[in-house]
Protein backbone atom coordinates (compact mmCIF):
# COMPACT_ATOMS: atom_id res chain seq x y z
CA UNK A 1 0.00 0.00 0.00
CA UNK A 2 1.33 3.47 -0.84
CA UNK A 3 2.03 5.83 2.00
CA UNK A 4 -0.31 8.70 2.79
CA UNK A 5 2.36 11.05 1.47
CA UNK A 6 2.60 9.23 -1.85
CA UNK A 7 -1.16 9.22 -2.36
CA UNK A 8 -1.45 12.86 -1.25
CA UNK A 9 1.05 13.87 -3.94
CA UNK A 10 -1.27 12.41 -6.60
CA UNK A 11 -3.92 15.01 -5.77
CA UNK A 12 -2.02 17.94 -4.24
CA UNK A 13 1.31 19.68 -4.75
CA UNK A 14 3.35 19.18 -1.57
CA UNK A 15 5.52 22.04 -0.31
CA UNK A 16 8.08 21.77 2.49
CA UNK A 17 7.55 24.25 5.33
CA UNK A 18 11.17 24.33 6.43
CA UNK A 19 14.51 26.04 6.20
CA UNK A 20 16.32 22.76 6.79
CA UNK A 21 17.91 21.51 3.58
CA UNK A 22 18.17 17.86 4.66
CA UNK A 23 14.45 17.66 5.43
CA UNK A 24 13.56 19.27 2.13
CA UNK A 25 15.78 16.86 0.20
CA UNK A 26 14.38 13.82 2.02
CA UNK A 27 10.72 14.40 1.16
CA UNK A 28 11.17 15.77 -2.36
CA UNK A 29 8.52 18.52 -2.38
CA UNK A 30 7.79 20.67 -5.42
CA UNK A 31 8.37 23.98 -3.60
CA UNK A 32 9.58 25.20 -0.23
CA UNK A 33 8.53 28.07 1.99
CA UNK A 34 10.33 29.77 4.87
CA UNK A 35 9.57 32.47 7.43
CA UNK A 36 11.65 34.47 9.94
CA UNK A 37 11.12 31.86 12.65
CA UNK A 38 12.41 29.04 10.44
CA UNK A 39 15.43 31.05 9.26
CA UNK A 40 16.27 32.03 12.85
CA UNK A 41 16.16 28.38 13.94
CA UNK A 42 18.33 27.33 11.00
CA UNK A 43 21.05 29.90 11.79
CA UNK A 44 21.63 28.15 15.11
CA UNK A 45 22.96 25.08 13.27
CA UNK A 46 26.69 25.00 12.58
CA UNK A 47 26.08 23.46 9.16
CA UNK A 48 24.69 26.79 7.99
CA UNK A 49 27.57 28.91 9.30
CA UNK A 50 28.91 29.61 5.81
CA UNK A 51 25.62 31.14 4.72
CA UNK A 52 25.61 33.41 7.76
CA UNK A 53 29.28 34.37 7.31
CA UNK A 54 28.70 35.24 3.66
CA UNK A 55 25.69 37.37 4.57
CA UNK A 56 27.64 39.30 7.19
CA UNK A 57 30.52 39.93 4.77
CA UNK A 58 28.02 41.13 2.15
CA UNK A 59 26.35 43.46 4.63
CA UNK A 60 29.65 45.03 5.67
CA UNK A 61 30.44 45.82 2.05
CA UNK A 62 27.09 47.40 1.26
CA UNK A 63 26.20 49.43 4.35
CA UNK A 64 27.75 52.47 6.00
CA UNK A 65 26.32 52.10 9.51
CA UNK A 66 25.91 48.94 11.58
CA UNK A 67 22.14 49.14 11.22
CA UNK A 68 22.40 49.45 7.45
CA UNK A 69 24.96 46.66 7.26
CA UNK A 70 22.68 44.46 9.35
CA UNK A 71 19.72 45.10 7.06
CA UNK A 72 21.74 44.19 3.98
CA UNK A 73 23.12 41.10 5.73
CA UNK A 74 19.64 39.85 6.65
CA UNK A 75 18.41 40.29 3.09
CA UNK A 76 21.47 38.46 1.79
CA UNK A 77 20.89 35.65 4.32
CA UNK A 78 17.33 35.19 3.05
CA UNK A 79 18.67 34.95 -0.49
CA UNK A 80 21.42 32.52 0.57
CA UNK A 81 18.83 30.17 2.06
CA UNK A 82 16.62 30.58 -0.98
CA UNK A 83 19.46 29.74 -3.37
CA UNK A 84 20.34 26.55 -1.46
CA UNK A 85 16.69 25.49 -1.31
CA UNK A 86 16.30 26.03 -5.05
CA UNK A 87 19.16 23.60 -5.62
CA UNK A 88 16.91 20.95 -4.08
CA UNK A 89 13.34 21.75 -5.18
CA UNK A 90 12.33 21.94 -8.84
CA UNK A 91 9.79 24.70 -8.24
CA UNK A 92 9.82 27.91 -6.23
CA UNK A 93 10.88 29.20 -2.85
CA UNK A 94 8.93 31.72 -0.76
CA UNK A 95 10.99 34.50 0.78
CA UNK A 96 9.32 36.72 3.35
CA UNK A 97 9.21 40.50 3.60
CA UNK A 98 10.00 41.92 7.06
CA UNK A 99 6.85 41.63 9.19
CA UNK A 100 7.34 45.16 10.57
CA UNK A 101 6.42 46.43 7.08
CA UNK A 102 3.01 44.73 7.13
CA UNK A 103 1.09 48.02 7.29
CA UNK A 104 3.33 49.97 4.91
CA UNK A 105 2.50 49.41 1.26
CA UNK A 106 5.36 51.47 -0.16
CA UNK A 107 8.01 49.95 2.13
CA UNK A 108 6.75 46.46 1.26
CA UNK A 109 7.09 47.26 -2.43
CA UNK A 110 10.65 48.53 -1.93
CA UNK A 111 11.70 45.50 0.11
CA UNK A 112 10.16 43.02 -2.33
CA UNK A 113 11.92 44.65 -5.27
CA UNK A 114 15.20 44.66 -3.38
CA UNK A 115 14.91 40.94 -2.61
CA UNK A 116 14.18 40.13 -6.26
CA UNK A 117 17.17 42.24 -7.31
CA UNK A 118 19.40 40.34 -4.89
CA UNK A 119 18.16 37.04 -6.31
CA UNK A 120 18.90 38.34 -9.81
CA UNK A 121 22.46 39.19 -8.75
CA UNK A 122 23.11 35.52 -7.97
CA UNK A 123 21.43 34.28 -11.14
CA UNK A 124 18.00 33.31 -9.80
CA UNK A 125 15.05 34.31 -11.99
CA UNK A 126 12.09 35.98 -10.34
CA UNK A 127 9.95 33.17 -11.76
CA UNK A 128 11.44 30.84 -9.15
CA UNK A 129 10.63 33.11 -6.22
CA UNK A 130 7.45 33.95 -4.34
CA UNK A 131 7.62 37.10 -2.23
CA UNK A 132 5.82 36.34 1.00
CA UNK A 133 3.71 39.18 2.42
CA UNK A 134 1.26 39.37 5.33
CA UNK A 135 -2.40 39.52 4.23
CA UNK A 136 -3.14 43.00 5.53
CA UNK A 137 -4.93 45.45 3.24
CA UNK A 138 -1.63 47.24 2.64
CA UNK A 139 0.18 43.97 1.95
CA UNK A 140 -2.47 42.81 -0.51
CA UNK A 141 -2.34 46.11 -2.41
CA UNK A 142 1.47 45.95 -2.55
CA UNK A 143 1.20 42.41 -3.94
CA UNK A 144 -1.29 43.59 -6.56
CA UNK A 145 1.21 46.15 -7.86
CA UNK A 146 4.11 43.69 -7.75
CA UNK A 147 2.12 41.15 -9.76
CA UNK A 148 0.71 43.62 -12.31
CA UNK A 149 3.63 46.02 -12.83
CA UNK A 150 6.71 43.94 -12.04
CA UNK A 151 5.69 40.38 -12.81
CA UNK A 152 6.81 39.46 -9.29
CA UNK A 153 4.86 36.52 -7.89
CA UNK A 154 3.55 36.80 -4.34
CA UNK A 155 2.54 34.45 -1.53
CA UNK A 156 0.07 36.15 0.83
CA UNK A 157 0.60 34.65 4.27
CA UNK A 158 -1.03 34.92 7.72
CA UNK A 159 -4.41 34.48 6.08
CA UNK A 160 -7.22 33.57 8.47
CA UNK A 161 -10.45 34.94 6.98
CA UNK A 162 -12.64 34.71 3.92
CA UNK A 163 -12.39 38.50 3.52
CA UNK A 164 -8.61 38.25 3.20
CA UNK A 165 -8.99 35.47 0.64
CA UNK A 166 -11.49 37.47 -1.45
CA UNK A 167 -9.23 40.55 -1.45
CA UNK A 168 -6.24 38.43 -2.52
CA UNK A 169 -8.20 36.88 -5.38
CA UNK A 170 -9.35 40.31 -6.57
CA UNK A 171 -5.72 41.44 -6.46
CA UNK A 172 -4.77 38.44 -8.66
CA UNK A 173 -1.97 37.33 -6.37
CA UNK A 174 -0.21 34.11 -7.33
CA UNK A 175 -0.78 32.17 -4.10
CA UNK A 176 -2.33 32.44 -0.64
CA UNK A 177 -1.39 30.56 2.55
CA UNK A 178 -4.43 30.14 4.84
CA UNK A 179 -3.22 28.99 8.27
CA UNK A 180 -5.22 25.90 9.22
CA UNK A 181 -3.55 25.07 12.51
CA UNK A 182 -3.66 28.53 13.99
CA UNK A 183 -7.38 28.79 13.24
CA UNK A 184 -7.82 25.42 14.95
CA UNK A 185 -5.83 26.66 17.98
CA UNK A 186 -8.08 29.70 18.42
CA UNK A 187 -11.33 27.77 18.23
CA UNK A 188 -10.06 24.99 20.47
CA UNK A 189 -9.14 27.52 23.14
CA UNK A 190 -12.32 29.55 22.66
CA UNK A 191 -14.72 26.60 22.70
CA UNK A 192 -12.78 24.49 25.19
CA UNK A 193 -13.02 21.43 22.98
CA UNK A 194 -11.10 19.53 20.31
CA UNK A 195 -12.05 19.10 16.66
CA UNK A 196 -11.35 16.24 14.25
CA UNK A 197 -10.32 16.86 10.65
CA UNK A 198 -13.80 16.91 9.11
CA UNK A 199 -15.13 19.57 11.50
CA UNK A 200 -11.85 21.41 12.13
CA UNK A 201 -12.57 25.16 11.68
CA UNK A 202 -9.24 25.62 9.92
CA UNK A 203 -10.04 22.83 7.46
CA UNK A 204 -13.52 24.23 6.84
CA UNK A 205 -12.06 27.69 6.20
CA UNK A 206 -9.69 26.42 3.51
CA UNK A 207 -12.41 24.28 1.94
CA UNK A 208 -14.64 27.36 1.69
CA UNK A 209 -11.89 29.43 0.09
CA UNK A 210 -10.90 26.68 -2.35
CA UNK A 211 -14.50 26.13 -3.49
CA UNK A 212 -15.09 29.88 -3.90
CA UNK A 213 -11.95 30.29 -6.01
CA UNK A 214 -12.76 27.35 -8.27
CA UNK A 215 -16.43 28.30 -8.63
CA UNK A 216 -15.49 31.76 -9.89
CA UNK A 217 -12.38 30.80 -11.90
CA UNK A 218 -9.81 32.66 -9.82
CA UNK A 219 -6.29 31.58 -10.74
CA UNK A 220 -4.82 32.28 -7.29
CA UNK A 221 -3.37 29.08 -5.82
CA UNK A 222 -4.70 27.95 -2.44
CA UNK A 223 -1.92 26.53 -0.27
CA UNK A 224 -3.09 25.29 3.13
CA UNK A 225 -0.46 25.87 5.81
CA UNK A 226 0.29 25.55 9.53
CA UNK A 227 -1.00 22.06 10.27
CA UNK A 228 -1.35 20.49 13.71
CA UNK A 229 -1.94 16.89 12.63
CA UNK A 230 -2.22 14.74 9.51
CA UNK A 231 -5.99 14.53 9.93
CA UNK A 232 -6.21 18.16 8.82
CA UNK A 233 -4.08 17.32 5.79
CA UNK A 234 -6.20 14.30 4.90
CA UNK A 235 -9.36 16.41 4.80
CA UNK A 236 -7.71 18.92 2.47
CA UNK A 237 -6.48 16.36 -0.06
CA UNK A 238 -7.11 17.84 -3.49
CA UNK A 239 -6.29 21.40 -2.42
CA UNK A 240 -3.93 23.06 -4.91
CA UNK A 241 -0.91 23.08 -2.60
CA UNK A 242 -0.25 22.13 1.03
CA UNK A 243 2.88 23.29 2.85
CA UNK A 244 3.84 20.77 5.52
CA UNK A 245 6.45 20.67 8.28
CA UNK A 246 9.18 17.96 8.26
CA UNK A 247 7.60 16.32 11.33
CA UNK A 248 4.24 15.83 9.61
CA UNK A 249 5.89 14.88 6.32
CA UNK A 250 7.65 12.09 8.20
CA UNK A 251 4.37 10.94 9.74
CA UNK A 252 2.66 10.95 6.35
CA UNK A 253 5.52 8.92 4.86
CA UNK A 254 5.14 6.28 7.59
CA UNK A 255 1.32 6.13 7.43
CA UNK A 256 -0.04 3.31 5.27
CA UNK A 257 -3.24 4.84 4.01
CA UNK A 258 -4.60 5.98 0.67
CA UNK A 259 -5.79 9.57 0.66
CA UNK A 260 -8.60 10.33 -1.77
CA UNK A 261 -9.39 13.81 -3.08
CA UNK A 262 -11.80 15.68 -0.83
CA UNK A 263 -11.64 18.87 -2.88
CA UNK A 264 -12.02 19.20 -6.65
CA UNK A 265 -12.59 22.04 -9.07
CA UNK A 266 -15.33 20.09 -10.82
CA UNK A 267 -17.30 19.68 -7.61
CA UNK A 268 -16.85 23.35 -6.73
CA UNK A 269 -18.22 24.40 -10.13
CA UNK A 270 -21.55 22.77 -9.29
CA UNK A 271 -21.93 24.58 -5.97
CA UNK A 272 -24.19 27.56 -5.41
CA UNK A 273 -21.65 30.11 -4.18
CA UNK A 274 -22.40 33.81 -4.78
CA UNK A 275 -19.57 36.07 -5.88
CA UNK A 276 -18.60 38.99 -3.69
CA UNK A 277 -16.36 42.05 -3.96
CA UNK A 278 -14.69 44.09 -1.25
CA UNK A 279 -13.78 47.75 -0.95
CA UNK A 280 -11.13 48.74 1.57
CA UNK A 281 -13.83 49.79 4.05
CA UNK A 282 -15.72 46.51 3.64
CA UNK A 283 -12.52 44.49 3.97
CA UNK A 284 -11.52 46.22 7.17
CA UNK A 285 -15.01 45.88 8.65
CA UNK A 286 -15.34 42.18 7.83
CA UNK A 287 -11.89 41.46 9.21
CA UNK A 288 -12.72 43.43 12.36
CA UNK A 289 -15.94 41.44 12.78
CA UNK A 290 -13.95 38.18 12.70
CA UNK A 291 -12.37 38.05 16.17
CA UNK A 292 -10.32 34.95 15.37
CA UNK A 293 -8.82 36.39 12.20
CA UNK A 294 -8.13 39.79 13.78
CA UNK A 295 -6.37 38.26 16.76
CA UNK A 296 -4.38 35.64 14.83
CA UNK A 297 -3.25 38.10 12.16
CA UNK A 298 -1.97 40.53 14.80
CA UNK A 299 -0.36 37.72 16.78
CA UNK A 300 1.31 36.27 13.69
CA UNK A 301 2.77 39.61 12.64
CA UNK A 302 4.08 40.18 16.18
CA UNK A 303 5.67 36.73 16.31
CA UNK A 304 7.40 37.04 12.95
CA UNK A 305 8.54 40.56 13.87
CA UNK A 306 9.89 39.26 17.19
CA UNK A 307 11.92 36.53 15.48
CA UNK A 308 13.04 39.03 12.86
CA UNK A 309 14.30 41.26 15.67
CA UNK A 310 16.21 38.34 17.21
CA UNK A 311 17.82 37.68 13.84
CA UNK A 312 18.66 41.38 13.55
CA UNK A 313 20.29 41.33 17.00
CA UNK A 314 22.25 38.16 16.20
CA UNK A 315 23.66 39.56 12.97
CA UNK A 316 24.20 43.06 14.37
CA UNK A 317 26.25 41.62 17.23
CA UNK A 318 28.31 39.57 14.80
CA UNK A 319 29.00 42.63 12.67
CA UNK A 320 30.08 44.68 15.69
CA UNK A 321 32.44 41.97 16.91
CA UNK A 322 33.96 41.24 13.49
Amino acid sequence: MPSALESLKKHTTVVADSGDFDSIAEYKPQDATTNPSLILAATEKTSYAKLLDDAIAYGKKHGDTVDDQTAWAIDRLLINFGVEILKIVPGRVSTEVDATLSFDRDATLAKARRLIKLYDEVGISKDRVLIKIASTWEGIQAAKELEEKDGIHCNLTLLFSFAQAVACAEASVTLISPFVGRIYDWYKKSAGRDYDGAEDPGVLSVQRIYNYYKKHDYKTIVMGASFRNIGEIKHLTGCDFLTISPKLLAELAKTEETYEAVLSADAAKKMDIPKTSLSEKTFRWQLNEDAMATEKLAEGIRKFAEDGKKLQTLIGDRIRSA
